[in-house]
């Protein structure tokens, strides 16, 4: 009886330790597991944050580059305006010598000033200037001509009707960079 008592004891004691043993890895693993997966979950979320925020900061920047693009664009439109611009006048000018020079009866002065003319309005061509066309008799648009003065109309049918040009006007691309100067019949 007493080795069978000592061999139940030992049992019992195997046991123990045997169900001590699993119940404590079962434990570990559960505990350790519940840890992993809100760390799991938070290093989904913190990755799809940093890819959130780079394809944001990648289209930011592809704005960025098409705006600097474009300003840079209409930085080089717009300093040729002011180059253009200047010009215009010396266009003016030439427009009355050759005025003057064709009542005058050198013929070689006249030729040369109007190859020096004719030159320079072919390289502002080339560079995008264009003349606006106005004749006498056109219907006053006050979008697209400047009223210098109004003279009373000789016939009822010639009111608001342009009666002289000024000034020509010029633009570069589609954009007027000087008005035709007109007077007007009222």
């Amino acid at each position: 009886m007493i080795t069978e008592d000592i061999k139940n004891d030992d049992l019992e004691l195997d046991q123990e330790v045997t169900d001590n043993t699993p119940s404590e890895e079962v434990e570990d693993p559960t505990s350790v597991e519940e840890p992993e997966e809100p760390v799991k979950e938070t290093s989904e979320d913190l990755l799809a944050k940093e890819k959130d925020k780079f394809l944001r900061l990648f289209a930011e920047f592809e704005n960025y580059k098409k705006r600097t693009a474009k300003e840079r664009a209409e930085l080089f439109k717009t300093a040729g305006q002011d180059i253009l611009s200047a010009l215009l006048p010396i266009i003016d000018d030439f427009d009355r010598a050759l005025v003057e020079l064709a009542k005058s009866a050198d013929e070689h002065t006249l030729k040369g000033v109007e190859l020096i003319y004719n030159k320079l309005i072919n390289t502002l061509k080339s560079k995008g200037l264009e003349k606006i066309e106005v004749a006498p008799n056109d219907t006053f648009d006050s979008e697209h001509h400047d009223a210098v003065t109004q003279i009373p109309a000789p016939t009822p049918e010639d009111k608001g009707k342009i009666v002289d040009v000024v000034q020509t006007g010029y633009k570069l691309g589609d954009k007027v960079i000087r008005f035709p100067k007109v007077v007007v019949a009222q």
